[in-house]
């Protein structure tokens, strides 16, 4: 099975809004066994939008996903668009009149009433004879067919897509694609420590996609994200292999990330984290807290930015500061020391550094970073020097944070 996505909106064109949605759709398509043929991203132009569907149509794709450009302003225009490209009149829906009607009634009334009407009307207008699906908002989605192409129209905000994409999989003619497709997501490993260009030397020795193994690589701030296709036996030997070659590399054989792995030890340890963050203001605190389930083993962070913070918070003292500065290992240990205490923890991880583009000096550049991982019978100090700008600075020290954290952990 093969599929198609399109992203509709000005915004996520010109790069004001980062597109999550297309994401999520591949994901889940991947899960799902489909092969993801493109993602298409387009403005909010009528004909821009039909030419898209088509172009995405023209791929010989079973299933084409839209998102983006429903509801009831002038520029809302993808079920027009859909129908167009469809060749389907389009049509004001009963159903979804009423499903519209019903979510307004739980908006607080703005505007005249006459406005709110044409704006329901404009929303419940669908391609004849589509399935209608529930709004998570104001606007419906759509499933319609297309010749042998099964289209499926779904809000632009995130939290509706993914609520009326649970939907529209339910729907027969989308279930019978998903249900064809048969499974076989892949295997999903990531690595640390291992550079592209290492992990590219393995592949070219081992050849796997001349067994039949497709391998996928993609390299973010100090990891490798890891994909193969199909999993099975040549996917064990390609894992082996890796093991072999960079031993302790793969921390995570699932797709989970850092962040899942640094709770999953903590919660087999029965243990408890808290951060001291400076120059990664909160990122290592924000990912933590972003796995489920985090409050189980993660307490809290401080955010330490000025020296003030430090001493009257981390207990860090002056005369530290004054002697070594607030980069500095000596620094980092006692803010790992400081959070520690402060918060109870068992274990903690501290990052003071210079991100850029200004604060450094000749002993001090840009990109120099502290990092200290506290905990029973553990103090560890490690001296990163990082290259890159502002956010990649800050990105890589909290991965690297994580990742010294994990091993730690790991023992």
């Amino acid at each position: 099975m093969r599929a198609a996505v399109v992203v509709t909106g000005t915004e996520v064109l010109e790069g004001r809004v980062r597109d999550e949605n297309g994401a999520m759709i591949g994901a889940h398509l991947a899960a799902a066994g489909v092969s993801l043929t493109r993602t298409i991203v387009v403005g909010d132009g009528l004909d821009d939008i039909r030419d898209a569907v088509r172009l995405a149509f023209s791929g010989g794709v079973d299933l084409v996903v839209v998102t983006g450009g429903l509801g009831p302003t002038h520029d809302d225009r993808t079920m027009e668009a859909v129908a167009r490209a469809s060749g389907r009149s389009l049509v004001e829906d009963p159903a979804a009149l009423a499903l519209v009607q019903a979510a307004l009634e739980r908006v607080p009334v703005r505007g005249p009433h006459a406005a709110r009407e044409r704006g329901a009307r404009k929303q419940a207008q669908v391609p004849e004879g589509a399935v209608v699906l529930p709004p998570a908002g104001t606007a419906p989605g759509a499933v319609v067919e297309a010749g042998g192409t099964v289209v499926v129209v779904l809000p632009g905000p995130p939290w509706e897509c993914r609520a009326a994409w649970e939907d529209a999989r339910q729907v027969p003619v989308v279930a019978r694609v998903l249900d064809a497709a048969g499974g076989g997501a892949p295997r999903e490993l990531r690595m640390a420590g291992v550079v592209e260009s290492e992990f590219m030397q393995v592949l070219d020795e081992s050849d796997p996609e001349g067994r039949g193994l497709v391998v996928g690589v993609c390299a973010r701030p100090g990891e490798l994200e890891v994909t193969l296709r199909p999993p099975g036996p040549e996917a064990d030997a390609f894992t082996a292999l890796l093991e072999a070659r960079f031993p302790g590399a793969i921390f995570s054989r699932d797709g989970a990330g850092v962040e899942e792995v640094v709770g999953r030890l903590l919660a087999e340890r029965g243990e408890a984290l808290a951060t001291a963050e400076s120059c990664t203001g909160g990122m290592i605190g924000a990912r933590l807290t972003g796995v489920a389930g985090a409050s189980a083993w993660y307490l809290g962070g401080v955010v330490s930015y000025s020296d003030d913070a430090k001493h009257a918070v981390l207990a860090v003292p002056r005369s530290m500061l004054d002697e070594h500065g607030a980069v500095s290992g000596p620094v980092a240990r006692q803010m790992a020391r400081g959070a520690r205490a402060a918060l109870g923890a068992d274990w903690s991880v501290a990052v003071t550094g210079i991100a850029g583009p200004g604060g450094a000096t000749a002993q001090k550049p840009v990109g120099l970073v502290y990092v200290c991982v506290a905990g029973p019978g553990h103090e560890e100090v490690r001296e990163l020097r990082l290259h890159g700008d502002r956010e990649r600075i800050r990105t890589r020290a909290a991965t690297i944070a994580l990742h010294l954290l994990r091993q730690a952990l790991a023992g």
